[in-house]
């Protein structure tokens, strides 16, 4: 699509952009509508998600997450992605694509199962076919069919312009860890490898 890739990766040209991002709003925009223009992310976010679960299914799991981390140079963390007013015909930042669309990657990072992803994913579309929602309602329903709490990550990237930092340090045989730059009990899990030890989830 105008010999554009959002994601700099290369892949984003191995298939017409403005085709795959589209059609996706058949399932993200025209099956499931937003009530108010500021849910648009409940459009756009999607969206930009199905751009790299089509990349994923062209070229495998590590091609399609390589797509959607790329875009994130598109990212400007000016604006919430939803804004403060609604029912005013308001839109939050156009980072609704690319933040919006990593925020979907990261949760599903969070839930660990893509046989449950894909379950959430065609859901939403099953439960709200031809309805008009509030991005709400989409977060409350992946929070309750994932049956993981992901209420204060939609808030941290929905509603603030905010970069997560993930803080630590090691003090003799003690590792000391915490968000910064985060909602109130934001507690998304981080997956680190510890020498000697494998993988481990720390839970800030």
């Amino acid at each position: 699509y105008l010999g554009r890739d959002p994601s700099r990766t290369g892949l984003g040209l191995q298939w017409d952009f403005i085709i795959v991002h589209e059609t996706a709003h058949e399932w993200w925009g025209n099956n499931i509508s937003a009530q108010d223009h500021a849910d648009m992310w409940v459009h756009e976010s999607f969206a930009n998600y199905a751009e790299g679960i089509y990349t994923e299914c062209l070229f495998g799991k590590a091609a399609g997450a390589a797509y959607v981390i790329g875009t994130r140079r598109g990212i400007r963390n000016d604006r919430p992605i939803i804004p403060p007013a609604f029912g005013v015909n308001a839109e939050g930042s156009g980072d609704m694509y690319p933040k919006g669309g990593n925020m979907l990657h990261t949760i599903r990072a969070i839930i660990d199962d893509d046989a449950r992803w894909r379950g959430i994913l065609r859901g939403l579309n099953r439960t709200f076919y031809h309805q008009t929602v509030t991005g709400q309602q989409v977060r409350d329903y992946v929070s309750r069919e994932a049956g993981i709490d992901l209420s204060k990550v939609f808030a941290q990237y929905l509603t603030t312009a905010w970069i997560p930092v993930f803080e630590y340090r090691v003090e003799g045989g003690t590792l000391s860890y915490h968000w910064a730059d985060v909602v109130p009990g934001f507690d998304m899990p981080v997956r680190v490898n510890v020498a000697g030890l494998g993988t481990r989830v720390l839970r800030p």
